[in-house]
């Protein structure tokens, strides 16, 4: 079932704990660009299938990867996308909106997600480590 818009984005506002709206937004798009960078095939499409239209398309058409990033340099590009960012305030946007995406995702296909990326993503996901 897909997240509606409004719920996805008020549960990440509510999760990080952000003073806007767009605030949320914009952590969603970043994070969503990156984490579509490192998803392939079935798996990202079965992610898409399960967000708001508007973010299935940013993580469909994904910023471009030359390599897949591990969980610590997904921080740092994250903090570097996200304007006045620091390393700990993007872990806190990462954290707000990939557990949320974990929700609309649900167990399966978030282990799924997990096995397509670097170890150490499972923190970001707000999941115990599965490795």
């Amino acid at each position: 079932m897909v997240m509606r818009h409004e719920a996805f984005l008020d549960t990440i506002h509510e999760r990080g704990n952000y003073t806007t709206r767009q605030e949320a937004d914009q952590a969603a798009r970043v994070v969503l660009a990156l984490l579509g960078a490192h998803l392939v095939g079935q798996v990202r499409a079965d992610l898409a299938a399960r967000l708001p239209e508007t973010f299935a398309l940013i993580l469909l058409n994904p910023l471009q990867a030359a390599e897949p990033l591990s969980a610590e340099r997904f921080v740092r590009a994250t903090a570097a996308w996200i304007e006045g960012a620091t390393d700990q305030t993007a872990l806190g946007d990462i954290s707000a909106v990939l557990s949320v995406t974990a929700d609309a995702a649900g167990r399966d296909l978030t282990t799924h997600i997990l096995l397509q990326l670097p170890p150490g993503y499972d923190s970001l996901f707000g999941y115990p480590h599965t490795a």
